[in-house]
């Protein structure tokens, strides 16, 4: 092994990790007894577990314009789209807006996003137009684990890049990913510090694990609604977790592991076949099993192994991760997001917040504060008490009217900031397979 390099001027490198569509028990640490997630697992043990970690949207895309800017993504248009799938070659992250990625890029580090993108077509959006100095992945929300295509089809385009040139690989894409980012980071040195995003596909659909080429080959729908099953999830799970296992271990290997900040955590709750006990509710549903998230934090530099009780969001990490980088948000484009480094390190108690949510299928709504939840799906809301009640069952509202007025109102407060979402947003994003399978109106009543 290398003997231990930091950058020259102490800062720390960061990695992070995004899964996509992983629930909230789909690693062994935080729940799953089917399978095991041992290098994930691992990273927990080293470092922080976050118990009470949020996505900024039930969905990828929002999430990922909230994690990308520190800031609720309803400020842009491109971020009301929930997900950006039919308008991705008019909306999506504005270059000039900036990020993570170009506020540590233009600090001295190193950047690259190695996987899913998901925040506006080209030409007129990209990684590269938007902090990153190299891109390796798919630009849209979704592609074939083998094939790599966005649909099914033998003259469809292949939706892989390097840069904004399509390219071929050949291989399962899990495993394409972390021998990318495994490759970048053997070309990194001690000269100036970097910052790696690495965000996998899995386990998001189609179905396929690692050693099933053949299922690729036989979809006549990438969405494969009438696919998958448990085994197969267990499958793609565990390709997620061995690939973070062989990232970590090439940064052990170059020296490279005490100041690098690493976080893994989801772009929103888990899917068909994920595990999200105890809570209720999945992708796309402001249930707690749609939007609380595993999320995990290993820095031996700079924090001790601990599990954290601290509310988090999302959009939290661009104001962490550049307060470790000695950094701050863009003055003109303050977070909404707060830097967790001082609770973590001991500085600060964990402290109460009120985080709000807004999600256009079934008009719903969501507060949490402190112990309440305040959800509203259509016209049906309630109050619980979170706390006491992870599965969202006892509705408090006539018990404790105060609290539902006051959360109601903080809702109506806090939404009037942002774009509204008007009919014709509603509309876009949602293929008629979707509308009909995922966004059924009364799928948020009989959650309940």
């Amino acid at each position: 092994m290398n003997a231990a390099i930091a950058p020259a001027d102490g800062r720390p490198n960061i990695v992070f990790i995004l899964a996509d569509d992983l629930g909230w028990a789909d690693l062994s640490v935080y729940g799953q007894t089917h399978y095991t997630t041992p290098n994930l697992d691992a990273l927990a043990a080293e470092g922080v577990r976050f118990n009470q970690a949020y996505a900024n949207s039930a969905v990828c895309s929002a999430t990922r314009f909230g994690l990308i800017t520190g800031r609720y993504q309803y400020r842009l248009r491109g971020g009301l789209e929930e997900p950006l799938v039919r308008t991705a070659h008019l909306h999506g992250l504005p270059p000039a807006h900036p990020t993570l990625p170009s506020l540590l890029r233009d600090a001295g580090y190193d950047t690259a996003l190695i996987g899913k993108w998901h925040l506006g077509n080209l030409p007129d959006y990209g990684p590269l137009k938007s902090g990153y100095n190299r891109f390796f992945g798919n630009y849209g929300g979704a592609i074939d684990y083998f094939t790599h295509k966005p649909r099914v089809g033998a003259d469809v385009p292949r939706d892989l890049y390097e840069g904004e040139v399509p390219v071929e690989r050949v291989g399962y894409y899990t495993q394409l990913l972390a021998d990318e980012a495994v490759a970048w980071l053997h070309q990194q040195s001690a000269a100036r510090p970097f910052f790696l995003s690495l965000h996998f596909t899995a386990p998001h659909w189609p179905w396929v694990g690692p050693e099933d080429e053949h299922i690729s080959r036989d979809l006549t729908d990438l969405f494969h609604y009438d696919g998958g099953n448990l085994h197969t999830y267990a499958k793609m799970v565990r390709s997620l977790d061995a690939a973070v296992g062989q990232v970590v271990q090439a940064l052990k290997e170059q020296g490279l592991d005490e100041n690098t900040l690493i976080v893994f955590t989801s772009d929103n709750g888990g899917e068909r076949f994920s595990k999200t006990w105890p809570f209720t509710g999945q992708k796309t549903e402001l249930l707690e099993g749609g939007i609380r998230v595993p999320t995990l934090l290993r820095w031996p530099a700079g924090l001790s192994p601990q599990v954290s009780e601290q509310v988090t969001i999302t959009m939290d990490w661009l104001p962490t991760l550049l307060a470790a980088a000695g950094l701050q948000p863009h003055p003109d484009y303050p977070s909404d997001g707060e830097n967790l480094l001082p609770v973590l390190q001991g500085q600060a108690p964990a402290h109460e917040r009120t985080l709000f949510w807004r999600y256009k299928a079934q008009r719903q709504r969501a507060a949490r504060q402190g112990r309440w939840k305040y959800l509203k799906i259509n016209e049906h809301e309630f109050l619980f008490d979170i706390e006491a009640d992870a599965r969202e069952r006892a509705n408090l509202r006539e018990r404790h009217p105060e609290v539902f007025q006051r959360l109601r109102q903080a809702w109506a407060e806090w939404d009037a900031q942002f774009l509204p979402i008007t009919d014709e947003v509603f509309t876009h994003g949602v293929t008629p397979d979707i509308q009909a399978d995922r966004y059924a109106p009364e799928r948020g009543t009989r959650a309940l």
